[in-house]
Formats: structure tokens, C-alpha cells, sequence
């Protein structure tokens, strides 16, 4: 068995005897709309049973992370994403508002080792951000599996790159999918992440997070790419909303935000 798939089966297996110990993170956002008739209570109960799900059935690891909109590295959400492998190299992401089936479909993140990365062209490169920090720094996390399963997986993750496009802007207060899908990116230094959204996620999924950067002290970080991450350098991509919908404002202090979604 490949390598890689060989890291995200053992989480696989295990999430399936620990995903009862992940907490809740509820979607920030109520959507509008009435709620669902007997009738189609009773046609979603036929369709779990009878079809058939590849896609779906194929996400096999759950990480937790943070991301930031490209150009605007103050405003920051946490994101949940529920990844599936298409080979050695290349995993996809859907990421999520929240961890319960209310969950709103914030985006997708595409994941490339760094062997693909390198192949790139340079304007390519510049919308991929690095996994590094996010793994050194304890920042990525994948709940509920046992820590040995979870180093594996993430000294993996530190030799990947990051693709992510957000469409529904929940953080934003966005009760619907209005507006435009916007460009994420990944923090790759301290200081750059808002604290109490960090030790807000921290408390919720029961992470310690200085024992887990000290068991990753012996993952190799490898020197990121110098054309990813390239919002550092003042080469910012990103798409002007022409309905005026996005405000790229912090969450109503990101902080209160969090303590919001905790108190749900």
C-alpha cells in the first residue's frame, strides 16, 4: 500500500473508534429557508439507503486548521476539512464552517506534495500556500486519533502545499453563498494568528498544544518553496467582489466570534 494511504488509513480506522470524543463546532451562520417537510425527510432516508456515494464515502481524514484571506492576513476563521486521497501526491479537500451536519461548505482545498509543487509555473505557485508552520507550530491538528497516528500523518503534510478557494463566507456572517469565492492562505510564523482564536479552538478540541509541538520537534520541516506563501512578498491575488458583498472584516473581534460558536 502506498505510503501516504498507508498515514491516512490508520487515522481512517481510528476516527472511526474516536470520533466520538471530537466536540462539536457549530456553523456561525443560521440559513434561511423552511425547514424540511415530512416528504423530503422521507425521500433523503431512501436516497442514503439506495445510493451509492464513491465520492463521499472516499474522505477518510478529518484536520482542523485556520486559514486567512489572501491580502487580508487579519481576518481569519477556523476551517474544518474532510479530505480524501486521489493518489500518492494529491489529496482534496471540502472545508467546512463547522464538524456537525449543519456544517456549511465554506470551500475546497487542493493538497500537492512538494515534488508536484516544484513542476509549477511561477504565477501558479503564487496561490499555494505552505503546510509547514501549520504542522510545526501544532496549529493543524487531526482530532480524535491517537497522537502516533496523527505524527505520521502530519510529518507527511509538512512536505505539501495548499490550494484554497473560499465560496460560502460564513465567518463573514454570510447566511447565504453571496459574493465571489475568494483565495485563501495558511499562517507560516508566529505572531500572525489571532491567540484567542487559536486557544479557543485549543479548549474546545481539548488540544495542548505545547505538548504537540514538542512531539513534532523531530519532523523535518523543509524550507518552503520562496514562490508559494506569495502574499509575504506583496505579490497579493485575489478577486474584487463586484457586488460589494465581501467586507474582509475581522470577526466581530475574532475572539467573541469564537467564544460564540463554543456557547452554541
Amino acid at each position: 500500500m502506498p505510503q501516504l494511504i498507508k498515514f491516512v488509513a490508520l487515522p481512517l480506522a481510528c476516527s472511526l473508534l474516536w470520533a466520538c470524543s471530537v466536540p462539536e463546532t457549530k456553523s456561525p451562520v443560521e440559513t434561511p429557508g423552511r425547514p424540511e417537510s415530512a416528504k423530503t425527510q422521507l425521500l433523503e432516508a431512501g436516497a442514503a439507503t439506495l445510493q451509492a456515494k464513491p465520492p463521499i464515502e472516499a474522505i477518510n481524514a478529518y484536520l482542523d486548521g485556520f486559514h486567512f484571506y489572501n491580502g487580508h492576513p487579519d481576518v481569519q476563521m477556523e476551517a474544518h476539512h474532510y479530505c480524501s486521497i486521489l493518489n500518492e501526491d494529491v489529496i482534496q479537500c471540502l472545508v467546512f464552517d463547522g464538524n456537525t451536519k449543519e456544517a456549511k461548505i465554506m470551500g475546497v482545498e487542493y493538497i500537492i506534495d512538494e515534488k508536484l509543487f516544484a513542476g509549477l509555473p511561477t504565477n501558479e505557485k503564487a496561490m499555494w500556500h505552505s503546510h509547514g508552520y501549520e504542522v510545526s507550530s501544532g496549529q493543524l491538528v487531526a482530532p480524535g486519533i491517537p497522537a502516533t497516528a496523527e505524527h505520521a500523518l502530519m510529518e507527511r503534510l509538512a512536505h505539501t502545499y495548499g490550494k484554497t478557494w473560499h465560496t460560502w463566507h460564513t465567518d463573514q456572517d454570510k447566511a447565504l453563498p453571496v459574493g465571489v469565492p475568494q483565495l485563501m492562505m495558511g499562517f507560516t510564523m508566529d505572531g500572525q494568528a489571532d491567540p484567542a482564536m487559536v486557544e479557543q479552538r485549543n479548549r474546545r478540541l481539548r488540544v495542548d498544544a505545547a505538548k504537540i509541538k514538542a512531539q513534532r520537534a523531530d519532523i523535518q520541516i523543509p524550507a518552503a518553496d520562496p514562490k508559494a506563501d506569495a502574499w509575504q512578498h506583496g505579490n497579493v491575488i485575489q478577486i474584487t467582489d463586484p457586488t460589494g458583498a465581501h467586507l474582509h472584516r475581522p470577526a466581530t473581534s475574532t475572539s467573541e466570534k469564537a467564544n460564540s460558536r463554543s456557547s452554541q
